[in-house]
């Protein structure tokens, strides 16, 4: 094995672990059920909804999924 390839492997295995521990980290979707007995003030109070942690989690999930993929990608082409 190359240096390159040791060097691709370990950042693989570091996003798949964060990919794992951001996924694990989110809050379910039966969590917000509660949300729609509540009625109209979820409408009100949903613009800063982008600001929360499961919006930052959900935003992570999708940079650290695309980083796993291309990082297995650039290893399958390497190796």
């Amino acid at each position: 094995m190359s240096a390159v390839t040791i060097v691709f492997a370990v950042l693989q295995l570091l996003a798949g672990v964060a990919l794992t521990v951001i996924v694990l980290m989110q809050s379910g979707k039966s969590a917000g059920l509660s949300g729609a007995i509540s009625g109209g003030a979820e409408t009100f109070l949903s613009k800063g909804k982008a600001k929360t942690l499961d919006a930052k989690l959900a935003k992570a999930t999708k940079w650290f999924a695309l980083a796993f993929v291309l990082l297995t990608l650039v290893l399958n082409l390497v190796g």
